[in-house]
């Protein structure tokens, strides 16, 4: 079971690279090119992307009206959701440490990158960076749950769940009480595979910026 385990994250890491590199090809397809934490368009392209822009007032008058009564709800939840990620983020930074647990690094699930595109007004380019936001904190604070789970309780559930978190695969079986006793301390400090794909990741970075074209 382990190795059938084993072989499906390592088949993941490799999709996630394949995706990475399929993510590189949409650079020149696009005409855009990423510079560390800005992305950049050719000019040409850029003016083509303004004249498509949708005025506001435009935008606005075409809006449904429902829709723009719902502006209160969606953004009265950004102040839980700012403190959450204060918290969460607090909790890591003291507790991580002490469990000996690899940091979550924020700025690989956070990202803010749709205001540069020309092609959207202000309110589009505004609502971008909302969800950007608020979907990449929710996966931030899942993987830091994820990873807290598998150092205090490692054990998956009886039952089926609609979604799994990254670290679910390390876990031991429901039920499997000798396992649990036996295995708890070494899973508890199976983290060696996140350390190996932030590696992986810088060295991807690194190599997809030294083969752009500036």
């Amino acid at each position: 079971m382990k190795n059938r385990l084993q072989k499906l994250i390592e088949s993941i890491k490799a999709l996630e690279q394949e995706l990475a590199r399929e993510l590189q090809k949409k650079e020149a397809e696009f005409s855009y090119n990423i510079q560390g934490k800005k992305i950049r368009f050719d000019q040409e392209i850029k003016k083509q992307h303004k004249l498509i822009a949708t005025r506001i007032s435009r935008y606005l008058k075409e809006s449904e009206i429902l829709n723009i009564l719902t502006i209160p709800f969606i953004w009265s939840c950004l102040f839980p959701a700012l403190l959450m990620d204060c918290i969460v983020s607090l909790f890591q930074a003291v507790c991580f440490p002490i469990y000996k647990i690899p940091k979550v690094r924020r700025s690989r699930y956070i990202i803010i990158d749709r205001h540069a595109l020309s092609y959207l007004n202000g309110i589009e380019k505004l609502n971008c960076a909302y969800c950007g936001y608020f979907n990449g904190l929710i996966a931030y604070i899942r993987e830091i749950a994820g990873r807290t789970e598998q150092y205090w309780c490692p054990i998956k559930h009886a039952r089926r769940t609609s979604g799994f978190h990254s670290r679910y695969s390390k876990f031991l079986e429901y039920g499997d009480a000798e396992g649990y006793r036996r295995e708890i301390a070494t899973i508890r400090q199976d983290f060696a595979d996140i350390q190996d794909l932030e590696e992986n990741n810088e060295e991807a970075e690194q190599q997809a910026t030294r083969n752009k074209p500036y």
